[in-house]
């Protein structure tokens, strides 16, 4: 398992590049940072945006695209953003897993079968998980959930995808984090593909630490409003850029802005995802 923790330094950056697909979710987590739910507007970063920032990204080097929501397979493009991002990069999606047995519209396969057309090894699947029992995991993400997750988890599994678990640690699983460490080890997912998180008050989170530009190391997070420092948050206090494209003047603003934070010798930045 892998905790964040403060970096005293600033280290040379493995740059990451997060792609929010849209906002609408099937889910009303009450922690959630970006505010997603059923209700949500889509703000859709559509399938052209994503294939130019991909390609821009390895240009400048980075090591890793992210494609995360909202849920991101609630729409019907995802699996294009996938291949055509997997084809170039390391290429994670983040999902609740609980939509793979859907039917596509106009189609008779489901998909998680659409989702298997395109399975390669630089395709990693992270489903968010926050306990190795229900009411762990539940109480923030609502009734009934845990079980349809762990679901989906097995469907992914029985494919042959990698599965990464990403959990967000609540006053209610913390002194229970041994259980879900257990329960993921014998569905065989090994501690380093388990990443565990602290609550942040962001978004939905009237709990948690506080966390912005000042203390997180930067991972250029993308949606149709411009880039912005972390995937943590799109409000407005964390925008690097209005700007989508050239993605490169972002990078450059967010290297300026760490050479003053090294100067300055502020806060120690620390990870988060």
């Amino acid at each position: 398992m892998t905790d964040s923790q403060p970096v005293t330094a600033l280290p040379a950056l493995q740059w990451k590049l997060w792609i929010y697909t849209n906002y609408d979710c099937n889910l009303r987590c009450s922690y959630c940072v970006a505010k997603s739910s059923p209700n949500a507007p889509r703000r859709a970063i559509g399938l052209a945006n994503a294939q130019r920032l991909v390609d821009e990204a390895v240009a400048l080097g980075f090591d890793h695209v992210y494609f995360t929501g909202g849920e991101p397979f609630l729409l019907n493009d995802i699996y294009d953003m996938l291949a055509f991002s997997s084809a170039r990069a390391p290429t994670t999606v983040l999902t609740n897993a609980m939509l793979f047995r859907q039917k596509l519209p106009g189609g008779n396969g489901t998909r998680l079968d659409k989702l298997s057309e395109i399975a390669n090894d630089k395709l990693i699947v992270q489903v968010s998980l926050d306990g190795g029992r229900p009411e762990d995991h539940d109480a923030y993400r609502g009734p009934g959930t845990w079980e349809k997750t762990v679901a989906g988890l097995r469907l992914l599994q029985e494919r042959g995808f990698r599965v990464r678990l990403g959990t967000t640690e609540t006053p209610v699983n913390s002194a229970h984090l041994d259980k879900l460490c257990e329960f993921h080890r014998s569905l065989g997912i090994p501690d380093e593909d388990h990443f565990v998180r602290p609550l942040a008050r962001r978004g939905y989170s009237r709990e948690g630490i506080e966390l912005g530009m000042h203390n997180l190391i930067p991972e250029l997070t993308v949606n149709l409003d411009g880039v912005f420092w972390h995937p943590l948050s799109t409000d407005a206090d964390m925008q690097v850029s209005r700007q989508i494209f050239p993605l490169a003047c972002a990078v450059e603003r967010v290297q300026n802005q760490l050479a003053a934070i090294a100067q300055t010798g502020a806060v120690p930045l620390m990870t988060f995802t």
